[in-house]
């Protein structure tokens, strides 16, 4: 069971690009899904969540800005990134996550964003 995650890619300050995360070998239908970023030297951190039911939440640093969506009959998650800034350049995750059924914990390989002018 995995998880791929592309559509990153260079774009300028403002600009906007959709990440998407892709299952391969199960259903994350239920799973509560998230994106994580890490930064050159910096931590992994949380970008946005989304639960089974549909619920989301964001960091402080891209709330307006990034939509997270899924689409639970394909088990796909998007990131819809707008008005970009250098400082969301990072290597992007998916994540599936659940309590009780296995895997309980899933990671994607990432792909990287880069905003520069």
């Amino acid at each position: 069971v995995q998880l791929q995650a592309y559509g990153g890619g260079l774009v300028q300050p403002g600009g906007s690009l959709r990440l998407s995360c892709a299952p391969s070998g199960g259903s994350f239908s239920v799973y509560t899904m998230s994106w994580y970023r890490q930064a050159p030297g910096k931590q992994r951190e949380l970008v946005a969540r989304i639960t089974g039911g549909g619920s989301t939440n964001y960091a402080d640093s891209v709330k307006g800005r990034f939509t997270i969506s899924r689409d639970s009959t394909k088990s796909m998650v998007y990131l819809q990134m707008n008005s970009l800034k250098s400082e969301d350049t990072a290597v992007y995750f998916c994540n599936a996550y659940h309590p009780f059924i296995k895997p309980n914990d899933v990671w994607g390989r990432g792909t990287q964003v880069t905003v520069s002018s």
